[in-house]
């Protein structure tokens, strides 16, 4: 079975009515499956996590897209999170018998097809992206959409695809195709925020400001000089959970293959253990693929030939995944709810 995975942002959190249309908008369709629609009211912004095949998702994206589009006026929109568009972004993401070069494929096709149907420009970004200034979505997105009419006047700005027309209702549309993101928080038993940002800031692969021997950042021309993080592909920041009274070391794993899971737990462990800080266990946010949780359970196993199934519960239990929620495996690896 081929597996594909499209997880769009619109810049819609509130009416349930849009929601109730985008999820119709999906009947019919076949090899493509709606795995979960989640909103937020603060954001002003719904994720939704499709899966299926080529066709299936390219007709399921343009299909909630279509929907989303009657729906969503950007003229009225308010919310705290970054947007240039209704249909902010659209990544592809390989998940089983896909590779990369398929999901540019697909990102160039759905681009192709929605900036004809809505008369939208598209952007397309990470390994879809045509130039390096557009590679990183926060450099697309640069001036959101209230900046984005005059963006589009600069020849450095044209669309990919689209007329380079600003579309007051619908904005822009950044599309592409990235490797799977594992959103991944390690619990920290402190309420002392600092000890989780300083692990975040020690392990993440922008590292952090480098400090002097009195503990000055050191600047050159102005700007700080950065001192290397540990792990590659990951992103980190510390948060509090004042609800569990705890605070996490919060991380975005851009590839699991480079930096996988059980690696980031147990660095995470490493530096809390020497500020005498106890990791009780971790949480993954959002879906997984069966793979990560392989390459975990592969990892505890030592040496130990394990079945499928074994791997996955030694992988929950020794992440301690169902410390804070319960971690139901047909409800949070992607694999399971084909």
């Amino acid at each position: 079975m081929q597996i594909i995975e499209c997880v769009p942002n619109f810049s819609e959190g509130k009416k349930e009515e849009t929601f109730l249309a985008m999820k119709d908008s999906l009947i019919g369709i076949k090899k493509c499956k709606l795995l979960n629609l989640e909103p937020d009211e603060d954001y002003n912004r719904v994720v939704v996590t499709l899966a299926g095949d080529e066709i299936g998702i390219l007709d399921g994206i343009i299909a909630i897209s279509k929907s989303a589009a009657a729906n969503i006026d950007m003229t009225h929109h308010k919310g705290k999170h970054p947007r240039i568009g209704a249909i902010d972004i659209v990544p592809f993401v390989p998940i089983k018998n896909a590779s990369m070069e398929d999901c540019v494929r697909i990102s160039e096709a759905y681009a192709e097809s929605i900036s004809e149907i809505l008369s939208v420009p598209v952007f397309l970004y990470e390994n879809s992206a045509r130039n390096p200034e557009r590679k990183n979505l926060s450099d697309i997105r640069k001036g959101e959409y209230e900046g984005l009419e005059e963006k589009l006047k600069d020849p450095k700005w044209q669309p990919n695809y689209g007329k380079s027309i600003f579309n007051p209702k619908l904005g822009a549309i950044v599309t592409g195709a990235r490797f799977f993101l594992v959103a991944y928080n390690v619990n920290l038993k402190t309420e002392d925020i600092k000890f989780a940002k300083e692990i975040a800031e020690i392990l993440r692969e922008s590292g952090r400001p480098k400090r002097d021997e009195s503990g000055k950042i050191i600047k050159i021309n102005g700007g700080s000089v950065k001192e290397q993080g540990r792990l590659k592909n990951v992103k980190g920041m510390g948060i509090s959970l004042k609800k569990y009274k705890i605070t996490q070391v919060s991380m975005n794993l851009t590839n699991y293959n480079i930096t996988p899971i059980h690696l980031a737990y147990e660095e995470v462990k490493k530096e809390a253990e020497k500020r005498g800080i106890e990791v009780v266990g971790s949480e993954i946010v959002g879906l997984v693929p069966l793979e990560a949780l392989i390459q975990t359970g592969l990892f505890y196993a030592e040496g130990k030939k394990l079945d499928e199934k074994s791997l996955v519960d030694l992988s929950i239990e020794k992440l301690g995944l169902s410390e804070l929620n319960p971690f139901h495996k047909n409800e949070k690896i992607i694999d399971y709810m084909i």
